[in-house]
């Protein structure tokens, strides 16, 4: 029977209030008939419409080919999937498993399904972990990686089932678009996208786009501009806000720049103090080992919810080559984006979405916003006895660390395994050096051996480990315990700061206390912590005792209002930014509709022939009409594309400059529609006009269409994820000094 906070939860339609009851009947039901299923030679295939009989079914095939038997919790979060929820399951409960059950049902169902996992390596070991599953049940299962040939991939979206990266799934949906022969689509229509480490997909990744560029070149960022901004001093030359995410001259830095660069007015050249402002960004704005790793002679971007390196991930071109200019290493290719798709974009095409995560009710209210998705709590099959312990606050980063290596070192003398959570590589590396200079060896995993990290964490409950880790963690890797470390109270997780986000927290608790395992976590934190000084600079924090701990209880109010102001700040820029590309997102569609009949059908030569019936007349005398067709088809698909690239860069350019109109008073989102939607009109119409002079002039024979020289396509294309507008767009500056003078 639900608790009374249980009912008032689902009153108030609150994230986690799904009602669990009528999965738990089913799986109640499937108990029931367990034995006589399990003593069947042959299991039949699950019956769709009785989830009893599906569930008891699943069990038994999971036991024959895994040797996994899904507990019921297990059965419950497959049938919460299957419902269209997010799943919160807690680490260590099998959502691997959980996943493979839905995806499995809703592939009986007759659908297509997308099992969308962060990364290639999770999307590889899944599939084939679980392919033995899906086949006694007749369910084919594939699964694509960066690596994957484009025959790979298009057998393998043939699958009913297909695991794949958010990112490789986006760039093949980008290819595909682009295609102008049917023959070579890799990808189905998508019917189901079951989206593992949902939070980290659906809302931390949800800005971020997915780009296809074409027409290559190399960056164009002056070195010699990077060594002068290398010369400024802050304070005097340039001053930073308080939130780091703007950087401006002061007069003397005008001064010192112009002289530098022999000009008399900087602002005169717009090329040139834009190179100025993007090497100046780049010098103080992005920090090696913290934003960022140099490997193998490139610029690595990391990903900030992750600590993992964020793989094809690179800054919009010209900051990309600012920074590339900085440390000196030669310019990454540039070019010309044809399409994008941002990830929030790329789920909503599917007609169904479900998901699962260890921490979805903090992110509740987005998922519900952007999504229409409704979070499933689901029970740990054994309780969690884990210990929290309250934060342990400091009034120095320098007090802090000197307790976390003899809290670490205390710890380590027992035999007592521990996983050190950093912010960023740079502490990591710092932390691990302090910790082996009292003699404490330990595994540093962070974005600079992220190929070792599944194996890594999955030794670091043994006894006596010591793993210094990013915010990446494993996900998606159990820490089991080593022999006699229950004894000693299981795995010790210490964060070494909070995170902008309490649910980054949550999972770097969540790598201890796996399955009802013993386990402990603290955090340590301090008051000049970017967290604090960021978010609630007007805060004044409360003095430290002798020993340089702050126990005042105001310090543990502050901690948890700056988390509370950095997790409203960037949800607005979240909704900031989809209001934005949701406009986008639509006029995408209607253009995608509009190729797909040129593409399959006949349109394009139809709507030539009726606008210039004499020149069709007179091609079709010598040239055979299916030939002509597909001239008309080339003629049209180019220029559409072509024009889309065009509209998608003006659009950019709109957003970028649209936030000065609110010094009109003006809203930013309103002049954005206000000239979005006739330059939509004005685009279609230029295709229509172009594409019909092109079909006047072009040299149509029987052999096929010679395209003019000037319209030709790029000779290649390339994909990568831009990380767009790094420190905010202008009217998202705009936005935090607003908040940073109302918050409190």
């Amino acid at each position: 029977m639900a608790s009374i906070s249980d009912l008032f939860r689902r009153f108030l339609d609150r994230p986690g209030s799904v009602n669990l009851t009528p999965f738990l009947k089913v799986v109640a039901e499937a108990g029931k008939r367990e034995e006589r299923v399990k003593a069947l030679d042959q299991l039949p295939p699950p019956p769709a419409g009785d989830l009893a009989e599906f569930c008891a079914i699943v069990r038994e095939a999971a036991d024959r080919t895994l040797g996994l038997r899904p507990y019921d919790v297990q059965l419950t979060g497959a049938l919460a999937l299957l419902a269209g929820h997010v799943a919160e399951m807690a680490t260590g409960e099998g959502k691997t498993l959980s996943g493979a059950i839905a995806a499995a049902g809703y592939a009986l169902q007759g659908h297509r399904v997308h099992v969308i996992s962060v990364n290639d390596y999770l999307a590889r070991r899944d599939a084939e972990w679980m392919g033995p599953f899906y086949e006694a049940l007749g369910v084919s299962v594939g699964w694509i990686g960066q690596t994957s040939t484009r025959e790979e991939r298009r057998e393998a979206y043939a699958r009913q089932v297909t695991y794949g990266s958010v990112s490789e799934i986006g760039f093949d949906v980008l290819r595909d678009r682009l295609s102008t022969d049917v023959a070579d689509l890799v990808m189905t229509e998508p019917n189901v996208a079951l989206v593992d480490e949902a939070d980290s997909v659906l809302v931390d990744e949800a800005r971020v786009p997915l780009v296809m560029a074409g027409a290559t070149d190399r960056g164009g960022a002056v070195p010699q501009t990077a060594a002068l901004v290398r010369r400024l001093v802050r304070g005097y030359h340039y001053e930073i806000d308080d939130q780091a995410r703007n950087v401006y001259l002061t007069s003397k830095g005008i001064d010192a720049v112009e002289q530098a660069l022999g000009v008399t007015d900087l602002y005169g050249d717009p090329a040139q103090i834009t190179d100025v402002n993007l090497a100046l960004h780049a010098h103080a704005l992005l920090t090696k080992d913290v934003d960022y790793i140099v490997r193998d002679g490139k610029v690595h971007l990391i990903n900030p919810s992750r600590g993992r390196v964020a793989l094809l991930q690179r800054w919009p071109d010209g900051l990309q080559a600012a920074v590339e200019a900085k440390e000196a290493i030669p310019a990454s290719e540039t070019g010309e984006i044809l399409d994008s798709v941002t990830v929030q974009g790329l789920i909503t095409r599917y007609p169904q979405v479900c998901g699962m995560t260890g921490t979805a009710v903090a992110v509740g209210e987005q998922l519900r916003e952007f999504y229409n998705l409704t979070v499933a709590v689901i029970p740990p099959n054994r309780a969690c006895v884990r210990v929290d312990e309250e934060d342990r606050l400091f009034a120095t980063i320098a007090d802090k660390r000197r307790a976390l290596v003899e809290e670490i070192a205390a710890a380590h003398a027992l035999g007592r395994p521990i996983l050190i959570g950093t912010l960023d590589v740079a502490e990591s590396e710092e932390l691990a050096d302090l910790l082996r200079a009292r003699g404490l060896e330990c595994v540093v995993l962070n974005a600079k051996n992220d190929a070792e990290e599944a194996s890594i964490v999955a030794r670091a409950g043994e006894h006596g480990a010591i793993t210094v880790s990013t915010q990446m963690a494993g996900r998606g890797t159990d820490i089991r315990l080593g022999e006699g470390v229950a004894e000693l109270g299981g795995l010790y997780v210490i964060g070494c700061g909070r995170h902008a986000s309490s649910r980054l927290d949550d999972q770097l608790r969540g790598r201890a206390g796996r399955q009802g395992d013993p386990g402990g976590s603290a955090f340590f934190v301090a008051l000049d912590d970017d967290l604090i000084t960021q978010y609630a600079p007007e805060e004044r924090p409360p003095a430290p005792d002798a020993d340089g701990v702050v126990r005042h209880r105001r310090a543990a109010y502050l901690v948890g209002h700056a988390q509370r102001v950095a997790e409203g700040v960037n949800l607005e820029i979240h909704r900031n930014t989809w209001r934005y590309t949701r406009l986008l997102e639509k006029q995408r569609e209607l253009v995608l509709e509009r190729r797909e009949k040129v593409l399959r059908g006949d349109s394009a030569g139809d709507g030539l022939a009726e606008a210039a019936p004499e020149r069709w007349a007179e091609l079709l005398d010598t040239v055979p009409e299916e030939v002509l067709q597909e001239a008309a088809r080339a003629i049209v698909l180019y220029h559409l594309d072509r024009g889309w690239a065009d509209h998608l860069a003006f659009l950019n350019d709109l957003r970028e400059g649209i936030h000065l109109r609110a010094l009109g008073r003006m809203s930013p989102i309103d002049e954005f529609h206000r000239e979005a939607v006739p330059a939509y009109a004005t685009f279609m119409a230029e295709v229509e006009s172009k594409a019909l002079t092109t079909f006047a002039e072009a040299d149509i024979t029987a052999d096929g269409l010679t395209m003019p020289g000037e319209l030709k396509r790029p000779s290649s294309t390339w994909t990568y994820l831009v990380q767009d507008n790094p420190f905010g767009s202008e009217w998202d500056r705009v936005f935090k000094r607003i908040s940073a003078s109302v918050r409190g």
